[in-house]
């Protein structure tokens, strides 16, 4: 088995790290961090290579299982999670709250926030953006998790977080996996169902963005959000 020790300590991606910074590496050479290990034949940074070469890149990645990432040759069930848990974290880090409070003002706010958080995932994610008087980020809970194409959504479910948390407001999100975000009727009447839901626990929904890839559609913007 080839090793990353074996390289002039100069090119080993560890060492980089620390003496350069993450921001330094490549994809290949932080997958490497991450694999610490190779193969016989084949060090980390050399499989880091070919995972950052695969269809799609880090996006890509993100969206195979544990299952599917660990049939690929030098990876096994242990390095397939750390790869996965790594890019859960960096969704994660990426709509994180600012220690100031994200200030929503806008559908194209809401967007950018949730975006890097739901445009890969392979099945869709209902998740509810819940706000303060002055629409602050609180939290965003997420609702359900559905197949590829639906998820079933109850108004108990989307209100108890918002209740306990003492939300003023909320804005209901969602991602169509096939990164077509063309609302469905099924969209339709999940957001005229919360909408009178909302009304009676005195905490309106403001919208409801669907999103796909790198797009959106807003409720809001459409004009939608009119109880029928």
């Amino acid at each position: 088995m080839k090793t990353l020790r074996e390289l002039p300590a100069e090119e080993r991606p560890r060492e980089r790290l620390v003496a350069h910074g993450s921001a330094s590496l490549t994809t290949a050479e932080l997958l490497a961090v991450l694999l610490r290990t190779g193969r016989a034949g084949e060090t980390a940074l050399e499989i880091g290579r070919s995972l950052a070469a695969l269809p799609g890149g880090l996006a890509g990645l993100s969206r195979l299982t544990a299952a599917q990432l660990a049939e690929i040759k030098g990876i096994g069930p242990a390095k397939a999670v750390t790869i996965l848990a790594a890019l859960e974290l960096g969704k994660r880090c990426a709509t994180q709250k600012t220690p100031d409070k994200l200030t929503i003002r806008s559908a194209a706010d809401v967007a950018s926030f949730v975006m890097p958080r739901l445009r890969y995932e392979t099945r869709e994610h209902f998740l509810a953006l819940l706000l303060d008087t002055k629409h602050h980020v609180i939290d965003m809970p997420v609702i359900s998790i559905g197949t590829l194409d639906m998820s079933v959504v109850h108004p108990r479910e989307v209100f108890f977080p918002a209740v306990v948390q003492h939300a003023a407001a909320l804005i209901l999100v969602h991602n169509h996996p096939s990164g077509e975000p063309t609302p469905s009727r099924e969209d339709h009447l999940v957001t005229q169902k919360l909408i009178k839901a909302g009304a009676i626990f005195d905490i309106p929904v403001l919208d409801h963005l669907v999103v796909g890839d790198g797009c959106y559609v807003s409720f809001s913007e459409k004009g939608w959000m009119t109880e029928s």
